[in-house]
């Protein structure tokens, strides 16, 4: 069962205005890849949820992860991502098909947006070091 719930955060006591942004708990993302689903097409973009405290004890419980520990990615990052392209029914097996960059992607945005609250990373261009953030959930290279 998936629920989608619209949180309101608290207001920012430093602002000294009482607006406050709702509590952002759904980010789109693009894989580096994509996902080949059983008839070959290829799927891209994807919305991931915010992890609840469900999601990280639940499959400590799966017999999978019990067996290989390395297993608990696939089936954290199953729960949390809600949509891949066309396909909504998102389960370990989905996951399992997933090419391996296409995974660490999405483990280090599920890192990002579950620990860091955002999508952005700090980098520095190579050529005249200066820093600036770019969007990790956007866009294929070379796209602003």
């Amino acid at each position: 069962m998936r629920r989608s719930v619209q949180f309101q955060a608290p207001p920012d006591r430093d602002s000294g205005a009482g607006g406050s942004e709702p509590l952002r708990t759904e980010f789109s993302f693009e894989l580096p890849r994509g996902y080949v689903d059983e008839a070959g097409t290829v799927h891209r973009d994807g919305v991931m949820r915010l992890a609840t405290a469900r999601d990280e004890l639940v499959p400590l419980r799966d017999d999978r992860v019990r067996e290989n520990s390395a297993y608990l990615s696939v089936v954290l990052i199953s729960r949390v991502v809600t949509r891949i392209g066309t396909v909504e029914d998102i389960h370990p097996g989905v996951i399992e098909d997933l090419f391996a960059s296409d995974l660490a992607f999405l483990q280090d945005f599920y890192r990002r947006i579950n620990a860091e609250g955002h999508t952005r990373a700090a980098v520095t261009c190579p050529s005249c070091d200066e820093e600036f953030a770019v969007n990790l959930a956007g866009g294929r290279l070379g796209e602003s």
